[in-house]
This record gives structure tokens, sequence and C-alpha cells, in this order.
């Protein structure tokens, strides 16, 4: 017989696995609950259409898009923005403003498998919409930060780099960038660290762009600090207002007890075309990962996806490269089975004495097992034992006869008798 193979790119999650992943959701759930958002979710499947609207035909090859039974074109969702600018938009006057919303969905994409990316994840998206204040952008990075704060990671591991495309915008054009090459040139300073520097000046030639503008742009893409953009531009008109825009929001960061995590880079574009504002990425310290995390502000998406003229920021965060770096960084807690109480019965009558023990318990509460077929107390305690179980509870002939169980603490070994009336209260008393 063949075996049978799952798809490739699907993780297979088995209970250590699982707990993990959980893990991961807790500290997500947590730390946006702390924040004020609300969560929510979407259909995993949606029509084509919401995505090529956003992203143009092309991203038609990365998606598991398919013609269903109705003649609908579909795909399964890669991202989780358009359904949220959907699902705003529909509501957008009665919704209180500012939306501060948050899912975990898993998302899907045909792509090339390779370390840290699958084609399938789960990925924490958090967004505010409806608010243009820069404390809007700081507030989702900051969120950002606890969450990797949370799970263990500190300052010294994690970095959030910044950068703002307005600010680049008007810097670019000050330097004789035109308008409409703004979108290409901001893809190739996304690659400035993924590809050689001779392909990406061939880039920059294929636009018309000097040598002397390009040297000016890689220039510009190595600037770190406020101190930095303001020795370089502070003086340019068109520049300063955002240098001091971008000033206040690190003010905002610090304020918020995260701006020890953060650094100014504007090589950090994000290379998706809706972005309008304030940018950033959380990296790992030693760049030997992909991308924890990445967002910023999209002001004219929804206007796009949904007709309506909202601003919006946001971000998403993935569970593969984040799980990669917690077991790297050994902050994955150790899987353990565990169960409060196992019942050991002894011969038949006390085996249905069990059940209606065990149901009484789990009423209360308690997780409970017990064997399914006939086994000696040492098997039975050796079950216990294999399973984590906290406490044995031990009902035989003579217990029936008593109308009562032993107790059993499984790390002590110390025993106590109850009557079965008090069973239930004196194992919750212990948890």
């Amino acid at each position: 017989m063949v075996e049978l193979q799952g798809v490739p790119g699907f993780r297979e999650f088995y209970p250590e696995n699982l707990a993990a992943r959980s893990h991961i959701f807790a500290a997500w759930r947590e730390v946006a609950r702390r924040y004020g958002f609300e969560e929510y979710d979407g259909p995993p499947l949606e029509p084509l259409e919401i995505y090529t609207r956003k992203s143009g035909s092309e991203i038609v090859g990365q998606l598991y898009e398919f013609e269903d039974k109705g003649g609908r074109r579909v795909a399964l969702r890669p991202e989780m923005t358009p359904t949220l600018a959907r699902m705003v938009g529909s509501r957008a006057r009665s919704l209180r403003k500012p939306v501060r919303w948050f899912s975990i969905p898993q998302l899907f994409r045909y792509e090339r498998q390779q370390r840290g990316r699958l084609r399938e994840h789960f990925q924490l998206n958090l967004d505010i919409i409806g608010e243009l204040d820069a404390l809007a952008d700081a507030e989702v990075l900051a969120a950002g930060i606890d969450v990797v704060q949370a799970l263990g990671l500190d300052s010294t591991q994690v970095r959030a780099r910044i950068s703002d495309r307005r600010l680049l915008s008007a810097i670019f054009m000050h330097l004789g960038v035109v308008e409409g090459d703004l979108l290409q040139v901001y893809q190739i300073v996304d690659r400035l660290d993924r590809e050689p520097q001779d392909r990406l000046e061939r880039r920059f030639a294929e636009l018309g762009i000097r040598s002397e503008v390009v040297e000016e742009i890689l220039k510009v893409a190595e600037l770190r600090g406020i101190d930095q953009l303001e020795a370089a531009f502070g003086s340019i008109e068109s520049v300063s207002g955002h240098v001091d825009e971008l000033s206040r929001y690190l003010e905002y960061l610090d304020k918020l007890g995260v701006g020890h995590f953060v650094d100014i880079d504007l090589s950090v574009v994000r290379g998706l075309a809706y972005y309008t504002g304030i940018v950033f990425e959380l990296w790992p310290s030693g760049r030997d990962f992909r991308a924890i995390c990445g967002g910023g502000r999209y002001d004219d998406l929804l206007g796009v996806l949904a007709g309506i003229d909202m601003p919006a920021v946001g971000f998403g965060m993935g569970d593969v490269v984040l799980l990669e770096l917690m077991r790297e960084r050994r902050l994955v807690p150790e899987y353990q089975r565990s169960v409060d109480c196992f019942i050991v019965a002894i011969g038949h009558a006390a085996r249905l004495r069990a059940l209606e023990a065990a149901q009484e318990l789990r009423s209360a509460g308690l997780s409970v097992v017990y064997e399914f077929r006939e086994r000696g107390a040492a098997g039975q305690f050796k079950s216990a034992a294999s399973l984590g179980a906290r406490r044995a509870v031990v009902i035989g002939p003579e217990e029936l006869e008593a109308q009562q169980a032993r107790i059993h603490d499984m790390t002590s070994g110390d025993e106590q008798v109850v009557r079965f009336a008090r069973l239930a209260e004196a194992l919750t008393q212990g948890v």
C-alpha cells in the first residue's frame, strides 16, 4: 500500500506542535486584549477579485484559486487586509471610530517553500482604522513589540526597523526622482540587502535615473537616526516637516516604553504599493531569519477596496518565523502531558462506580481519564504516570464497601481517603 502523504508546504500539528502554536496564539490574544483590540474573523474563501483589485492580476499565480461549482472565481485567502476592508466598509457608518480590530487567520499562498515561508501559516493581523494621528502608528508598533516581549524576546534579540514613505518621497523627489518613478524606486530600495548592488544599479539605470542620483539614493538608505536625517535634510523645506513627524512618532514610542527596540532604517520601504506613510518591520537582531512582522500606514486602501475614505494602520505577524526564532532561543515551553485525575478502578463494580465519579469530576471542571479495559492496579498507575496525571483516584472493592475513594498524589505519594460525596470538593480544592 502506498503511504499517504500530506500536501507539500502544509503542516501537521501533533499535540506538542499545537501546544507551541497555542502558546503563541495566547500571547497574541493577551497583548491585543491589553491594548483594547476586538477579535474578528472572515471567510477563508473569497472572490478572486478582492485580491486582484488590491495587488493586480500578477498575484493570481501565487494563489490557491479555482472556479467553484457556482461558476465563481474564488481563492483561499492569502492575506486578511482585503477581507478587513470589505467588512469595515459594509458597516462604516455604524462602527465606532477608530476601529481597533485583530484577527488570527490561517493564510494560503502557492509559493516556493523556503526557510520561514510555507504555503500556509497563521498570522496576527492588528489594525487601527479611522485615525490619522501618528500616535495610532506608535500604538500598533508598540503592540507588536509587546508581543515579542510577552514571548520572551528582548531588544538584544529583536529590532524594529522603521521608515516613512512620505519622508522618502520628499527626499527622493528633492534628489530628482520624478513622482511617477517613486514606486519602482521604493521596490529597488526594498531589495538593497537582498540583491547585488550592480543588479540594482542596472534597474535604476533602466528608469533613466542618473548615476549621481543613484549614489545619493543609496546614501539616504544608509541614514540612521533623527540626527543624521536632520543634518542631511533638515534645511529642505519639503522634507523637514516629515522629519519632525517621524521625530514625534519616536517620542511616542519612547513614552510607550518600547523606544529601545527601535532603529530608523530608511532602506525599509515595504515593497507593497499600498503603504502611504510610516512603515516598519520587526527583525531578529542577527538577521539570520526572515522578518517576524511587517506593517505600516495604508490610508488609501479602503477607498480602493471598499469605496470608503478611512485612514488605516496595521501589521501582520506570522507564526512560522516567530516559532523558528523561539525554538532557536529555547523559548518554547516544554510540552508536558497533563491531566488532573486518573481513576484507578479495580474490579467490574468499581469500574461502573468510576464512570459515575468521572462524570461528577468532569462536571466540576477537572480533566479525568481512566482505562477502557480492565487492567491490574500497577498497570493503571503506569498509565496515570505516562499521561502526567497529578493525582490518581483509587476505587476498589474495599472503597466501594466503605463508599469512599483514595486520592493518591502522583508526585509526593501522599494519600488521603474521602467519601464519594466529597470527592469533587476534595479534588477541586487541591487544584
